[in-house]
Formats: structure tokens, C-alpha cells, sequence
């Protein structure tokens, strides 16, 4: 196993060329997924497929990064490690585990430091059926333009609109309103889209390929930027189906020696850090692999508090709406993004590498008993 620090990256391409040289020393094949757009230094793109076992494995385990784009420093981090983890490595072969290392949902999002796709969409926003209505987000409808003022840093009557809002109506609320997702601002924030986007099409044409033998699946996406520094919640990802979600805690609801108690939350009973959203990425295992029984959760690490993070993603935005924002400010906003999504200290490395570590042998485990 490697140091864990080594795991990490400061760029997009340099985690990617990590990922596919640990890919390569474990021996595992990687397929490449072309991105059509260059990266922030016009590096190339993509999605990266590393499959641990064979393509006919009954169990398969999916462990995922870059959803939101810039949280793939942490997730990626994840992934190098692990496929330098001879014991892990060793215990999913042995148990007959097909593992299917997804890098890098969002590349785009990942290389430029931005929490959407290209199209400007949150891809766990973008799994609607778009044949029928969308969802309506009447609370973001009116907060979109306090969210997203003219002019960043906002002004004292901006800040005094927002801490107004949040006085009367509660942090809950508006961290709901902002993050629950909506498909009528195409410039806003957590914007669903209104039709698939690239990453939506490609991870759906990765799932057919790969889970189309598949009995059972297992999920484990990283995320970050909710809950206390370092904790990594495990947040139910799929539907709200109760037997699904027993068994989700049957698996990962304590150590691997049983005791250390750590709960399985969901948006769905209100338990989780996370407002109840719309349009989730994980609802794609049901429609493209329908044959597999599905147990999924999102590992979501903090970072810092959750208004921080939110005004880091509201700069972020406002300032993809101003590309001509002076240099200085942008350097801020990107530093600002960065922070809010990765903590850069060996402490909190550490915290992510054995908590998801302690997941994934647990998902293994949590197979070999179906």
C-alpha cells in the first residue's frame, strides 16, 4: 500500500495519471471514455472504467468518484488507494467480487474546479424522465436571484436579504430551497437540465455493459462537502424502498468488528445532512441493469460548514456567469471551491482513506451473504 498522501492529487490530470498507473500495477484493464471538451490546462478528458474481475461476476461493486466534479479530489484519492491495496484487493478476488472503479463521473467538472458538467447541470440532479414534467422548485425560484446577484462579493443589502431569509425560514430551509435541485434556471445553481447530459449517456452505456450479469450490486460514490470535517456519512443512494434500505444497514451499519456503530441516513426519513433531492444519478443501476438486486450508498466526507459551502458554490457560479471577472478574483473563487470540497491536510486524508476502506470490505462482505 502506498503512503496515503501519495493517493492524492492537486489537478484532475494528475490524478488521472495516477489512477491509471495504480490501475495498471494492480492489473486491471481500464476502457477510456472520451470526454468531447479539453480540461483547464487542454488536457484530454474522460471517463475512466477500471474493471477488477470478470465481465460475468454475479456480484458486482461500483465505486465511484467525480459525480461533482471537484469532489473528485477526494474520491479519486480513494480509488488510486485502494487499487494499491493488496489486502483489499486480494479479499474482493477471493470472494468473488467483480469490482468496477468508475473515475471521474464528471472529468469537465473534476479539471475545472466546478461542481457541474459542462453543460452546466449537477449530474445527481440530470436522471429525470424528461418525456414528462419536471420538477418544480418554487422556494430556488425565489431565491435565484438573491443566490446569484450581480455583482460578487454580494453587497450588504444581498447578505442582509439572505441572513433574513434564513432567520425567518431556517438553515434547513435554505439549504433545501439551493441544493434540492430545479430545471428552470439554466445559469443557476444545482440545475437538472432539461435532456441527458454526456456524462448522464455515458455512465448509463458503462452500467449495461458492466452490471448486464450482475445478480447483485453494490454502490459506493464519494462525495463531499456536508457534515462535520472528516466524518464520512453514509447517505442511503437510491429509492425509497424500505427492504433496500434494511439491508443497506444490515451491511454498513457498524464496523467491520460490529461494534463501532456508524448509521445509515437517508433523505427520505429526513436522518440525513442532505435535503430530500430529485433526479438522482443512482436511480440508473434500477433502469439498466433491472435484473440485479441494488444496494447503494453515497460516502459524503465534510469539509467545512454548509453555508460556507454553499456561498463557495454560489461565487463558483456567479463567476462561470462573469467570465471577464478580474484574475484576482477568480484565483479567490477557485481557492474558495477547493476549500469547500477538499480539505488539504494528511489528518483528513487519512480520515477519508479508512472510512471508506472499512465500506468497501463491508460492501464485499454484504455481497458474499446475498
Amino acid at each position: 500500500m502506498i503512503p496515503i498522501p501519495e493517493a492524492f492529487s492537486s489537478s484532475y490530470a494528475q490524478a488521472r495519471i495516477k489512477f491509471l498507473e495504480a490501475a495498471a500495477t494492480a492489473g486491471v484493464h481500464v476502457q477510456s471514455h472520451a470526454h468531447p471538451l479539453k480540461g483547464r490546462d487542454g488536457e484530454e478528458l474522460a471517463m475512466d472504467v477500471a474493471r477488477d474481475g470478470p465481465m460475468d461476476a454475479t456480484h458486482l461493486l461500483i465505486i465511484s468518484s467525480a459525480c461533482h466534479g471537484a469532489e473528485g479530489y477526494c474520491g479519486s484519492g480513494v480509488q488510486v488507494q485502494g487499487l494499491h491495496d493488496a489486502e483489499w484487493l486480494e479479499k474482493a478476488r477471493t470472494a468473488g467480487t467483480a469490482v468496477l472503479y468508475i473515475h471521474a463521473l464528471n472529468p469537465y467538472g473534476f479539471s475545472h474546479i466546478r461542481r457541474t458538467t459542462h453543460e452546466n447541470v449537477d449530474l445527481n440532479r440530470n436522471f429525470q424522465d424528461f418525456r414528462f414534467a419536471l420538477p418544480d422548485n418554487a422556494p430556488y425560484r425565489a431565491l435565484h436571484a438573491l443566490a446569484l446577484p450581480e455583482q460578487w462579493p454580494p453587497d450588504a443589502d444581498n447578505q442582509a436579504a439572505i441572513a433574513n431569509f434564513i432567520a425567518k425560514n431556517g438553515e434547513a430551509a435554505f439549504q433545501s430551497a439551493i441544493t434540492q435541485g430545479q430545471h428552470e434556471f439554466a445559469d443557476g445553481l444545482f440545475y437538472g437540465g432539461t435532456s441527458p447530459t454526456w456524462s448522464n449517456q455515458t455512465l448509463r452505456s458503462v452500467l449495461r455493459q458492466h452490471a448486464a450479469h450482475a445478480k447483485q450490486v453494490a454502490w459506493i460514490d464519494l462525495h463531499t462537502g456536508l457534515g462535520a470535517s472528516g466524518h464520512g456519512e453514509r447517505i442511503w443512494a437510491g429509492k425509497d424502498d424500505a427492504k433496500a434500505i434494511a439491508r443497506a444497514r444490515s451491511w454498513w451499519g457498524g464496523g467491520r468488528d460490529g461494534n463501532a456503530a456508524t448509521p445509515i441516513t437517508s433523505i427520505y426519513d429526513g436522518s440525513s445532512t442532505s435535503a430530500f433531492l430529485t433526479g438522482l444519478m443512482w436511480h440508473a443501476i434500477n433502469q439498466e441493469a433491472p435484473q440485479a438486486e441494488y444496494t447503494g450508498i453515497a460516502m459524503e466526507y465534510g469539509t467545512v460548514p454548509v453555508l460556507d459551502v454553499i456561498t463557495a458554490l454560489r461565487a463558483e457560479h456567479w463567476l462561470n456567469n462573469h467570465p471577464d471577472a478580474p484574475a484576482t478574483l477568480a484565483q479567490q473563487i477557485k481557492a474558495q471551491m477547493m476549500t469547500a470540497f477538499y480539505t488539504d491536510t494528511d489528518l483528513w486524508r487519512g480520515q477519508i482513506i479508512s472510512q471508506a476502506r472499512q465500506a468497501m470490505f463491508q460492501a464485499v462482505d454484504g455481497l458474499s451473504a446475498s
